[in-house]
């Protein structure tokens, strides 16, 4: 068996150690005895998605952001009948927003690939902290880091999941990321795939299991770092709260090594 994953616009779009994902996704399928061929899709050729069975679209800078965007109409059409046709995908925060109908930055408004039914407005404060999410998809918790000036309203969609620590898509919402068919959008960097094997291995199932009818499921692998790891993260951020309290200045109050389960305070 073999997958082909496609790393779209990493001239543009590799901040906070997005790579990290690639290179978990390769791992994860050699130490299967699974061939991984790695295709760069850079900004400046055209972008074949029929040979493509997973696309990794990440994050960057505004200034970045804008240049992808101008990019963009040349792969839409690919791009969506890959989407429709449950092609799988991981978009990380830049690569989130630009999936979406249209975007903000602190200079201009864009318009993004219109893939999902999402628009993200952008606010001078940003969300910056630790998350976990709990996902009806994963048994693990689902930790990473935050940085986003975006707040992205995913509508009608499906969240990834429910913030139980951090700010998530708005800061108010209590959701994080959105799920479409095989595609999963998200704010979480870290990155995030090593700190979280079975989101990773759930990218990989789905994509054998859109090439092969003859594939059933992964083999397991030895994951009890991972999984120690996971946990720990995960207990740690939980730990702490964030309480907010009305003030003049509308001040965000930090109290932080305060035991609670899945606790979302807003204003």
């Amino acid at each position: 068996m073999k997958l082909t994953i496609g790393h779209l616009y990493p001239d543009l779009l590799n901040l906070y150690g997005d790579r990290g994902n690639l290179l978990c996704l390769v791992k994860r399928l050699q130490w299967r005895g699974i061939e991984a061929e790695v295709v760069p899709l850079p900004s400046d050729r055209p972008v074949d998605f029929s040979r493509l069975d997973l696309v990794l679209f990440g994050g960057g800078s505004d200034r970045e952001q804008e240049l992808a965007c101008r990019r963009l109409p040349a792969i839409r059409a690919g791009f969506q009948a890959f989407v429709e046709d449950y092609g799988v995908t991981l978009a990380v925060c830049g690569g989130y927003q630009l999936m979406g109908l249209r975007l903000q930055t602190a200079r201009q408004n864009l318009e993004g690939l219109g893939i999902l039914d999402i628009v993200t407005a952008w606010e001078a404060q940003r969300l910056v902290h630790d998350i976990v999410v709990d996902s009806p998809l994963f048994l693990s918790p689902v930790t990473g880091f935050e940085n986003h000036g975006g707040r992205t309203d995913i509508k009608n969609g499906t969240p990834l999941g429910r913030v139980g620590y951090g700010m998530g898509n708005t800061g108010r919402s209590g959701y994080e990321g959105l799920v479409y068919k095989n595609v999963i959008a998200t704010y979480l960097h870290g990155p995030l795939l090593p700190k979280n094997p079975e989101v990773c291995d759930y990218l990989l199932a789905q994509a054998l299991r859109r090439r092969y009818d003859s594939f059933r499921c992964l083999l397991p692998l030895p994951d009890q770092l991972e999984k120690q790891a996971n946990t720990a993260a995960a207990t740690r951020i939980l730990k702490k709260r964030y309480i907010y309290q009305k003030s003049p200045n509308n001040i965000r109050k930090f109290i932080h090594d305060i035991p609670y389960k899945y606790y979302f305070y807003t204003i």
